[in-house]
């Protein structure tokens, strides 16, 4: 499983909650710091790799290309990827590097889920629209709203990656979407 998403976006919050382990990925208050393909292996079952974020980290124009090339090497002819975890900001608009990121797995067919982060900051009236309308910005991609803060969805993101893996075992097609 590969976790996708901007810089700020709480990839490493969200793999702490899923794991249930404070700490095993770094959280940092500056955007930018996952910089490696960094993998945690959960029980016997599959491996999630946490990849570096895009957007508002301060970096220079060759390290964010080179960050990009890492993803893309990571991504590419992986025939044992189940599931992209595609992260986005549950709060705000789809931004133009979620969709430039969308397009790019659309294209490459890589399976994914659009996992929203960051929910518990979203009133709870505004929740089902706000999540309607992200699911219409990326084509009505299935969007899974979570919060690392509360726990809220994460059951819901774990059976879907825990599904993708099964199939993935099974030899099944894998759309993911």
């Amino acid at each position: 499983m590969a976790f996708l998403g901007r810089s700020n976006v709480g990839k490493s919050s969200l793999l702490n909650a899923l794991a249930g382990v404070k700490g095993l990925a770094h959280v940092s208050s500056k955007p930018g710091r996952t910089r490696l393909v960094n993998f945690f292996r959960v029980g016997n079952e599959l491996y999630l790799a946490d990849l570096p974020g895009y957007g508002y980290a301060r970096v220079s124009e060759d390290v964010r290309r080179g960050w990009e090339a890492l993803v893309r090497s990571y991504l590419e002819g992986r025939k044992e990827l189940a599931l992209c975890v595609f992260l986005v900001d549950g709060r705000h608009e789809a931004q133009e590097n979620d969709l430039f990121l969308q397009e790019y797995l659309d294209e490459g067919e890589y399976p994914y889920v659009v996992a929203a982060t960051k929910t518990d900051d979203v009133a709870k009236g505004a929740l089902g629209a706000r999540m309607e309308a992200l699911s219409r910005a990326f084509g009505g991609a299935e969007v899974v709203p979570v919060s690392a803060t509360t726990g809220a969805g994460l059951r819901e993101l774990w059976n879907t990656i825990r599904a993708a893996a099964s199939r993935l075992r099974k030899g099944e097609g894998n759309d993911g979407r």
